[in-house]
């Protein structure tokens, strides 16, 4: 079969073009004919920095973890899908775990899902990892009905979706955006925008919360902005993180009494723990886009799995509107 290879690691031009073979099916697992693969921020960190990250395959592999496709063989234990079901999840492209630039891919039956019916194969191979990461998110959150939700970088992968789940659950969203077409796909998903670069945190928190704070504060950006969600969230709020690797005065989380979720979703592909969780929400966010809750936006700009070095660049660019889609 045709893969992309990687054997060594740094800029995008690190991928081969190889005929390698095709994954053989084992108990608990299916073999997939991938029909698409999305391209996120991880992948382009292990890309990059290689061993650095304890995440990173060892060379050569086969990164992307994000992939929607047809089911080609099952396991002899697999009893939830059958040859010829589309399925979409995250599934490998990290670790031990061969992942979807290639024509086929051995996933494990815990980390998948009959693909959302409503999506075509781009938009589900789209949806995997920023979909879990949001619902985790927001989830662990205890998001409810009439909360006020602050979403940062919702125009962004991850962003775009906890706009979506956070509507879903009944919430008043509110989401940051740094321009006129960031804060257009924002309102579009049904968000009141927040220009982050014309208004301080003190004013937007005055103005759509009397003062009081968001009970909800999902941070997609991170690092030195958690500050900010910090500041923005009301007392004995929720702050959810996706991007927490550095030093932070907590100072503030201390005197508001907030609760801190960090997420990383890729724990159970790590780890091997608790891997049917995964499976549990994707089956959930198929559900909530086949009831019209749920769209994933792709970049208009398409790449077959060839081009993926195009496609790293593309997202890097920070030019892209949407998650960065390549087909099989």
């Amino acid at each position: 079969m045709k893969a992309m290879i990687v054997n060594a690691y740094g800029n995008s031009d690190v991928f081969e073009e190889s005929e390698i073979e095709k994954p053989r099916v084992i108990p608990g697992h299916v073999v997939v004919k991938v029909m698409a693969t999305s391209v996120n921020t991880v992948d382009m960190m292990i890309r990059q920095m290689g061993q650095e990250l304890p995440l990173s395959p060892a060379l050569p592999a086969i990164l992307g973890m994000d992939f929607a496709g047809i089911v080609e063989e099952i396991g002899s234990d697999v009893t939830d899908f059958n040859i010829g079901d589309e399925v979409y999840g995250c599934a490998g492209g990290l670790a031990d775990l061969p992942g979807a630039l290639a024509e086929y891919m051995l996933a494990d039956c815990k980390l998948i899902a009959h693909k959302p019916s409503s999506l075509s194969m781009r938009e589900a191979a789209a949806l995997p990892l920023v979909g879990i990461t949001a619902y985790e998110g927001l989830v662990r959150s205890g998001v409810k009905e009439h909360q006020k939700v602050l979403v940062h970088g919702g125009s962004g992968g991850v962003g775009h979706i906890a706009i979506q789940l956070a509507n879903y659950f009944g919430a008043q969203v509110y989401s940051t955006g740094g321009g006129e077409a960031q804060l257009s796909m924002i309102e579009s998903l049904g968000a009141t925008g927040i220009n982050y670069r014309t208004e301080s945190v003190s004013e937007y928190v005055e103005q759509h919360s009397e003062g009081f704070g968001f009970d909800v504060v999902f941070d997609s950006v991170g690092g030195e902005n958690m500050l900010n969600s910090f500041e923005a969230a009301r007392l004995n709020g929720h702050v959810a993180t996706t991007v927490s690797m550095l030093e932070l005065d907590l100072t503030a989380a201390h005197f508001k009494g907030l609760s801190l979720h960090v997420v990383f979703m890729l724990i159970p592909m790590l780890h091997n723990v608790n891997r049917q969780q995964h499976g549990r929400i994707l089956a959930e966010l198929a559900s909530i886009a086949d009831n019209g809750a749920l769209k994933p936006i792709v970049d208009e700009r398409q790449f077959d799995i060839a081009e993926v070095g195009l496609a790293h660049d593309h997202l890097a660019s920070g030019n892209a509107m949407g998650k960065v889609v390549l087909t099989v």
